[in-house]
């Protein structure tokens, strides 16, 4: 049985007018793996995070979530993963405790671990006190706390997040790194983007780097790092012609 909770296989992406935004993308994360996907703004790393995702429709290649198709199982695939984008669109007029119970009942999270669930992580996100106010008097980095804590709760096999750190306190975002450590210990898997590139070369177990859609180098830090700093790494790479 594959270990790979992600496969993209030959993804493509071409908007109208030709724009080929994602071209060929080949790409694994592992079962237990945080795995951070780098590029500069325009690189493709959104589009293929949402098009992984299920928001976004593609037309060439193939994306699995753990040996299923997201283009022909969407229900299926979304039941498995849980994602956040760069900036999250939550329900204004619902209160936070409203929300995570809705995401609850979508994802069939019985109430006794629903409700320890939001407790430890609202708790830990400094959330809790806010969770009876309406969403839409959150600001940015309590809307993303939120968001978290909706994505956590149903421990999603596979949690895919569109610059996650953005937004967020320094104890919040130590938080959310030890979280994401704590989920792929239980077999979950992580993949996600970031411009914070101390923060992936700390944290990520594998890295892969795009460029103008295109993959440059991929695989385990240590060895995409060599004996420089990603941050070294990565200028190098996506400054050279490829």
């Amino acid at each position: 049985m594959s270990e790979n909770i992600l496969e993209i296989r030959s993804f493509t992406k071409i908007y109208s007018g030709g724009k080929r935004a994602v071209d060929q993308l080949n790409l694994d994360v592992r079962k237990g793996e945080i795995h951070g996907f780098i590029g500069h703004n325009g690189a493709g790393k959104t589009t293929t995070i949402r098009a992984l995702a299920g928001v976004l429709e593609f037309e060439e290649g193939e994306i699995l979530i753990a040996g299923h198709s997201i283009q022909k199982e969407p229900v299926l695939c979304k039941s498995m993963m849980a994602y956040i984008p760069d900036n999250p669109d939550l329900y204004d007029y619902l209160t936070g405790i409203q929300y995570l119970n809705y995401i609850g009942d979508m994802f069939g999270v019985p109430a006794k671990e629903r409700k320890e669930e939001i407790e430890k992580y609202g708790d830990l996100l400094s959330l809790t006190k806010e969770l009876g106010g309406l969403i839409g008097s959150y600001s940015h980095g309590m809307k993303q706390k939120l968001a978290l804590i909706s994505a956590f709760m149903h421990h999603p096999r596979l949690l895919v997040l569109d610059e996650p750190f953005v937004g967020l306190d320094p104890e919040a975002s130590f938080h959310l790194k030890e979280m994401m450590k704590e989920l792929c210990a239980g077999g979950g898997a992580i993949f996600f983007s970031t411009h914070v590139l101390e923060v992936a070369e700390k944290l990520c177990d594998r890295i892969s780097i795009i460029k103008a859609g295109k993959l440059i180098a991929s695989g385990k830090t240590d060895e995409v790092r060599g004996n420089s700093s990603l941050e070294e790494v990565f200028l190098e790479v996506t400054e050279h012609d490829s």
